[in-house]
């Protein structure tokens, strides 16, 4: 089955659904349909010109989104409309003053086709607000890559060739072909085709490439290429043997410094820092910024890419929530004052910006702001929309920041989300998928839901987790397989831990988790001494080495030490079916790519074989990752979570 062809616009009537969820006083947990409800308002933005103001919006619980673009003047004007039944919206971009290039998606299949291969597929199209036309952009695999600033109505997009069969390792790389198109006139220019020694191009403001990435198959090594400017050759300057798990990230270029980038390196220390990197003569020089706990996790760039489009601002850490170190004074200011104005501020992002810096949307989501985006123009400050406006700020919980001492005396951080009440409380732990992720708190819809429900969360940065250094990364295999072990000790000591701090009841402790959350859900499930009373496993893992099996074609060096060896050598839940020993739930999508349906099947024949009693959900036509989950998903799964901690979850629930 292919996309539909024809896109087309058509009238949307919007229902204010406020009005049916009316007037709560948040004396009982909020109904859990206010929680089901997909992002009513997103990917708002403003146009170069400052004229228009587009966002996403969901008009009523069960809608798919529609692109509503505003006079930014006057928002009491009716705005244009797209819908583009039987597609989605998911996502646009301005690329002109009238001009939104529009991301769609589709079900094109019932089934998964395998490993990584879901049931969607994506489309590209060119929106003239204007002449209230769209344009289908016919193109394998589009993405964009720069809107080209200085060049109205002109975008480099890139495609993939050879469509989706590619080898493992070009799969990895991504050799794409990369071309100008003009948007008014439908016109293409071939700039140039990557390859596997030189893929993953980067295009600085003025459509010029400056960086590439590659690999060399003989060596077994990634490489990183930087051209400088009037130069028509690229320099190799930095290759790294694939096995190796040191991070070298090319960020940016440095104004004023030819020669010169930003990376993001560790450069001998255990934590990344943002370096400066001399590219002709291969040498690291300058340490712009560390931090002494955590790794830098990104840089900020300005917050006008029109008009600053390569300008590196400041450096990223996250301990308690995001940090910013700026460089730049005036950005800096800018945030200040923003952060005296936003209600709840908490991580404030300019998102959108006009060419003359005079009109901004502005975004801030916290523990008490799930997403709130608004607009300053000619000096005031106007509300555009909630993500969720029927979660009022007063109601939500506080997120604290803490760390803990495991059994073997590694220090492990983690995030608890705080009920409204008197502690101690019931807690259900809640460990982050990945496992080699880096994870922090800021707004958790997870989270709140079960703290507005009475549970005390915690969410553990166990050992494995990102964020916190080469060895604290890297301890999760790099002598031997930890899954089921010493990651699963962390979550355990830290939930006693909590019981410890007056926190958390001890006879009220459960888990719920998802993918590898859901696997460390099932270890819980069967392990001995016990500290929980229930488990919910979604999506997850059940046989280890099924998994690496998946992996194993399409994931190469490190990536593969990380993988396999923390796999390999892992509890698998299969064979510690028959030691279940508290209430199970299982919660698995039917269409999940990333943790196919054949884990969870494999591990209910288990249980039965063995007589276990068990509860299973299944999430019909959803995939592994939550933009999949609709309303009625949402709905099905936080009600089968709370009923199952009610009423299932050990003598008298949890």
């Amino acid at each position: 089955m292919k996309f539909v062809n024809t896109l087309f616009l058509k009238p949307v009537v919007v229902c204010i659904f406020l009005l049916v969820f009316a007037g709560n006083a948040q004396a009982e947990p909020y109904p859990l349909e206010y929680w089901a409800l997909r992002d009513v308002v997103s990917n708002v933005a403003v146009s170069p010109d400052g004229k228009y103001v587009a966002l996403l919006k969901i008009a009523y619980r069960d809608a798919d989104p529609v692109l509503e673009v505003y006079e930014a003047a006057d928002f009491s004007k009716k705005p244009f409309t797209l819908n583009a039944d039987p597609m989605e919206i998911t996502s646009f971009s301005f690329v002109g003053d009238e001009s939104l290039l529009v991301t769609f998606r589709q079900k094109v299949r019932n089934k998964i086709d395998g490993f990584n291969q879901g049931v969607y597929e994506n489309e590209l199209a060119l929106l003239d607000v204007k002449r209230q036309k769209i344009d289908k952009i016919n193109e394998v695999n589009p993405t964009l890559e720069n809107v080209l600033p200085n060049e109205p109505d002109k975008v480099i997009l890139s495609f993939n060739p050879g469509g989706d069969l590619l080898s493992d390792v070009d799969a990895l790389f991504r050799p794409r072909a990369y071309y100008k198109f003009d948007l008014k006139r439908g016109s293409k220019e071939l700039l140039l085709n990557g390859k596997v020694s030189m893929g993953n191009i980067q295009f600085d403001g003025e459509g010029r490439p400056w960086y590439a990435r590659g690999y060399d198959r003989g060596s077994s090594e990634l490489i990183w290429y930087l051209k400088q400017p009037g130069h028509s050759d690229w320099s190799e300057v930095y290759r790294q043997h694939e096995d190796e798990f040191f991070d070298f990230s090319v960020e940016g270029l440095v104004p004023g410094k030819p020669n010169i980038v930003y990376l993001l390196a560790h450069n001998g220390r255990d934590k990344t820092a943002l370096w400066e990197f001399d590219y002709v003569n291969r040498q690291f020089g300058n340490l712009i910024f560390a931090h002494k706990d955590v790794d830098v996790s990104g840089v900020r760039r300005h917050s006008n890419p029109w008009t600053n489009p390569d300008t590196i601002v400041g450096a990223g850490y996250n301990t308690d929530r995001t940090h910013i170190e700026y460089f730049d004074p005036i950005e800096a200011a800018t945030y200040a004052q923003l952060e005296g104005v936003i209600p709840d501020a908490y991580y404030v992002r300019i998102n959108s910006r006009s060419r003359d810096g005079n009109t901004l949307i502005i975004y801030n989501l916290g523990p008490h702001d799930p997403g709130t985006y608004y607009l300053l123009k000619d000096g005031k400050l106007q509300t555009v929309g909630s993500k969720q406006p029927l979660l009022k700020a007063e109601t939500l919980a506080d997120v604290k920041y803490i760390n803990y001492k495991a059994r073997d005396g590694r220090k492990i951080y983690g995030f608890i989300t705080i009920p409204k009440g008197e502690p101690p409380f019931p807690l259900v732990v809640l460990p982050h998928g990945g496992p080699f992720v880096a994870e922090t708190i800021i707004w958790d819809e997870w989270g709140q839901m079960l703290a507005n429900n009475g549970y005390l969360v915690f969410q553990p940065q166990y050992r494995g987790s990102r964020n916190y250094g080469l060895d604290y990364y890297t301890s999760a295999f790099r002598e031997s397989g930890q899954g089921g072990y010493s990651m699963q000790d962390d979550k355990d000591d830290g939930a006693l831990y909590l019981v410890e701090q007056g926190l958390a009841v001890r006879d009220r402790i459960a888990m719920f988790g998802w993918s590898y959350g859901g696997y460390a859900a099932l270890v819980a499930a069967s392990r001995t001494p016990q500290i929980h009373q229930c488990v919910i496993a979604g999506a997850a893992v059940s046989d280890p080495l099924m998994q690496v099996s998946y992996y194993s074609d399409i994931i190469r060096g490190a990536a593969e030490v990380e993988q396999i060896n923390m796999w390999r050598d892992s509890i698998s839940p299969m064979k510690e079916a028959s030691k279940v020993n508290v209430p199970l739930l299982l919660i698995h999508g039917s269409v999940d790519q990333r943790v196919p349906p054949a884990h969870v099947k494999k591990y209910m024949n288990e249980l039965d074989r063995y007589r276990k009693p068990y509860q299973y959900v299944e999430l019909k036509d959803a995939d592994h990752f939550s933009n999949t989950l609709f309303y009625d998903h949402q709905l099905l799964l936080y009600t089968s979570i709370i009923d199952f901690f009610k009423n299932d979850c050990g003598p008298g629930g949890l």
